[in-house]
């Protein structure tokens, strides 16, 4: 993402507007100006860059716009690294303690690094030279640290990456978010839904997989003391926002004038049609790894039972609840699982509300025997039908056997 000082927008009547930069020949030749500078400087201190950047922007008037993609550049697809087989700071004490003994002249800097480099020698037991006191004495400072790796990006990667970094710009002043979302994949609205309880947003969810769902955000500008680590967060959920297939997004944007002292509210609009592209992968990894074991065991069964992960949504306002996986059999019926592994008491706390507001009879909890269920407050009585206790791993034949009792022993594991 960028700075503030960075971000270039422009209001429209009560809208705002973020920069946006179309992909044309003048843009991807800029972009690719840049790329190649830092492709240039790979071992190279990061003064040179600098430097060369420097002379890369001249006196442009688009000095912000060159600005934005070097910050990208070095943020995002740029390792520096402090390149030093001593630590500095411990070359600066002994430098500096030497130089305090004797009176500064012409030679005694010369003199000081050379006796440092014999010093060292001696005490690593190999030879070390005065240019490796040279070099590494400050090491340390942002402008000497190396560019050691540069993962150079497509010039329409950077730019794309830029158009995204202005509009998650829009929402460090946000107070008020509404996002609508409908007629999607339930496993797009599982990893939305991942990602808003990741970054830890304030959201109240209405609706249902069917009709789709309001989901709203409070914004950084909405709190008692506006926090920019919230406004980053919320920034942050909008490229997870681009995997959803239909949606739409306002967002009221509080703009202050320092000059008239004064504040006023813009409105900003977001929907799917808005070309702007993710760098968030479509994340399809489990979410730990004793859902992943059951999942490639139930593999290897011989069974009409079909294994779904995450397609069921479950509204519980002020959330919504997704069960981890779905089990299917060929004439239409299904159980819900929900496999809870090893969490502290306050998530146990939520999750059993949840389940318990969610009054499913065909919701299946598998619980690890290394909870405390009694300790964070939860009857596991109440659920005892519905639970399936398991130690290390969740067998398959544990939750078949469990789905042929709860529906009368009718011998449903093989048919």
């Amino acid at each position: 993402m960028l700075p503030r000082e960075l971000l270039i927008f422009r209001y429209q009547g009560d809208s705002v507007i973020p920069k946006r930069l179309p992909l044309d020949k003048k843009f991807l030749t800029l972009a690719q100006q840049h790329i190649d500078c830092f492709q240039s400087c790979v071992g190279q201190p990061q003064k040179e860059l600098e430097e060369k950047l420097a002379l890369l922007e001249g006196n442009s008037p688009e000095y912000r716009i060159k600005r934005g993609l070097n910050h990208l550049l070095k943020n995002h697809f740029s390792r520096f690294e402090i390149v030093s087989p001593i630590k500095p700071s411990y070359l600066r004490q002994l430098v500096f303690r030497l130089a305090s003994q004797q009176p500064p002249t012409a030679s005694s800097r010369q003199q000081v690094i050379e006796s440092v480099a014999h010093f060292l020698s001696k005490e690593l037991n190999r030879q070390v030279l005065p240019k490796e006191i040279e070099d590494g004495l400050y090491a340390d400072l942002e402008e000497n640290r190396i560019l050691i790796e540069f993962s150079p990006p497509s010039p329409e990667t950077l730019i794309h990456r830029y158009n995204l970094s202005q509009v998650q710009g829009i929402f460090y002043r946000a107070s008020h978010i509404t996002l609508h979302a409908y007629r999607n994949d339930p496993g797009e609205y599982k990893l939305l839904f991942r990602y808003i309880k990741f970054f830890q947003l304030m959201s109240y969810v209405e609706g249902d997989a069917d009709t789709g769902f309001t989901i709203t955000i409070d914004g950084p500008a909405s709190l008692f003391n506006p926090s920019t680590r919230y406004g980053l967060a919320l920034a942050k959920m909008i490229p997870a926002l681009l995997h959803v297939s239909k949606w739409q997004l306002t967002a009221s944007i509080h703009h202050k004038d320092k000059t008239k002292k004064t504040e006023r509210v813009f409105q900003f609009y977001l929907d799917n049609n808005c070309g702007l592209v993710s760098h968030y992968p479509k994340n399809q990894t489990y979410d730990s790894l004793i859902e992943e074991s059951f999942a490639n065991q139930w593999k290897k069964l011989n069974t009409p039972w079909r294994l779904e992960r995450e397609v069921e949504l479950i509204p519980i306002p002020p959330g919504v609840m997704i069960p981890d996986f779905r089990i299917v059999h060929p004439d239409g019926r299904y159980f819900l699982l929900e496999i809870i592994g090893y969490w502290h008491p306050q998530y146990l706390q939520k999750k059993f509300y949840q389940i318990r507001r969610a009054s499913q009879k065909n919701l299946l909890i598998a619980v690890s025997e290394r909870l405390n269920l009694d300790k964070a407050g939860i009857k596991s009585e109440e659920l005892l039908p519905q639970i399936i206790w398991f130690k290390n791993q969740l067998s398959p034949m544990q939750v078949l056997d469990r789905i042929r009792e709860l529906e009368g022993g009718t011998g449903l594991r093989g048919d």
